[in-house]
């Protein structure tokens, strides 16, 4: 299939959203606070562009619930058309855009120009999110130990709330993406 089969086989953020079973609530947060920097020639920019893009996500993902508004916000300002697919579903596009190679890590945000051919790709994180991520997985145990679960258990709900509250995160994620479209 083309991108452009993809991206038309995709559902609209609004469906999506509303099917979300797990971080509706923290996509939504994110969504309603954060507000765009005041970037008039960068937006600008983007609208000339006329992209689309397609978004490779999961609603478990944690990633994906920091990333999204802040690509939804991005897309209401430039005019992108944004589609939703979901990764387990689309494993024949998801497996095109493996992270390092072999993970399919989301969200993955594919944007294409008016022809459909990809301009960028971006995802599945910033690199200051990457950076906390790693620093905050250094300190779990083995996984072998015994409380090794709970302590996985504990970090995921550690990681979740800091992408939900910590504004800086969300700054983090939006440069990153202004970073990708404008080369």
């Amino acid at each position: 299939m083309e991108l452009n089969d993809w991206f038309n086989n995709g559902v609209s953020p609004d469906d999506y959203i509303e099917s979300m079973q797990t971080h509706r609530e923290n996509l939504l947060h994110i969504y309603d606070n954060f507000q765009l920097p005041e970037d008039q020639a960068f937006i600008d920019a983007l609208k000339k562009k006329n992209l689309r893009v397609i978004v490779l996500t999961e609603d478990w993902c944690g990633d994906a619930m920091l990333n999204i508004p802040i690509l939804l916000r991005l897309s209401e300002a430039a005019n992108i058309n944004v589609r939703m697919l979901l990764r387990d579903q689309n494993l024949e596009l998801m497996d095109q855009y493996l992270t390092n190679g072999k993970s399919r890590s989301i969200p993955i945000f594919i944007f294409l120009d008016a022809e459909g051919n990809e301009v960028a790709k971006w995802g599945p994180r910033a690199e200051k999110v990457q950076q906390f991520v790693d620093h905050s997985k250094k300190a779990l145990p083995q996984e072998d130990a015994e409380d090794f679960k709970e302590k996985f258990n504990e970090m995921l709900f550690f990681i979740t709330k800091s992408l939900r509250d910590n504004t800086d995160f969300w700054e983090d994620v939006y440069l990153s993406l202004k970073n990708e479209l404008n080369k």
